[in-house]
């Protein structure tokens, strides 16, 4: 997206007063910019295709196609989708398809308004942000010996990762690595998204127990 332009947004839900309420909220909001509305997942897929938009909000249970096959089939004509669930759903399957099937952010109903804000604008920017319930539930999942691999830090992820172990703040960060402190927030967002980590800690404590870092 160029900068100062708005971020244009597909919601897809198959209730008409979710829609109109998810309108109403994002509408307040001078950097959004409402392009399309979808009742099932065939429209959302349609809608995506043709719009191209930067974000797009779905729910997962809908008519046609459900939420992770409209996730699925969009990533794979736009690879680049940035895709946010917005669902009632907090169960392991739901949350692992949906983040397998390409979803960048997974928020629960009920989710404050400003959270929504931000979940659009860090996955707008490249990030992943997740409800902290489904961190928890995704933390327990990833520490199933049974689950599947955790998503792979690219190499810029990994050197904050490391960064952050040595306990050093955003600012430092940038320093070191010559990035903006807001390009390390992005970093920290989407390494706590790829290791369902809650906070900085806990993603550290993560990476050391697969083996991406050592303290």
């Amino acid at each position: 997206m160029n900068a100062g332009a708005r971020i244009r947004i597909v919601i897809a839900d198959d209730h008409p007063i979710v829609r109109d309420g998810l309108v109403a909220i994002l509408s307040t909001q001078s950097d959004f910019e409402i392009a399309a509305e979808a009742a099932d997942g065939a429209e959302l897929v349609a809608r995506a295709r043709a719009l191209r938009p930067d974000v797009i909000l779905t729910d997962l249970e809908m008519p046609v196609i459900d939420g992770v096959e409209a996730i699925r089939q969009i990533r794979a004509a736009l690879p680049t989708a940035n895709i946010i669930v917005f669902t009632v759903f907090d169960t392991d399957d739901k949350i692992v398809g949906a983040l397998q099937a390409g979803a960048r952010g997974y928020l629960l109903k009920g989710t404050p308004r400003a959270q929504i804000f931000e979940a659009i604008r860090v996955v707008n920017a490249g990030g992943s942000l997740l409800h902290p319930m489904v961190t928890t539930r995704l933390i327990e999942h990833v520490r199933d010996p049974g689950s599947p691999p955790i998503e792979a830090l690219t190499p810029r992820e990994l050197e904050v990762l490391r960064l952050l172990a040595s306990g050093a703040a955003n600012k430092s960060i940038a320093a070191v690595l010559h990035i903006t402190e807001r390009t390390v927030k992005f970093h920290v967002s989407a390494i706590l998204g790829k290791l369902a980590a809650s906070n900085r800690t806990e993603a550290v404590s993560i990476a050391v127990a697969h083996g991406l870092i050592t303290r």
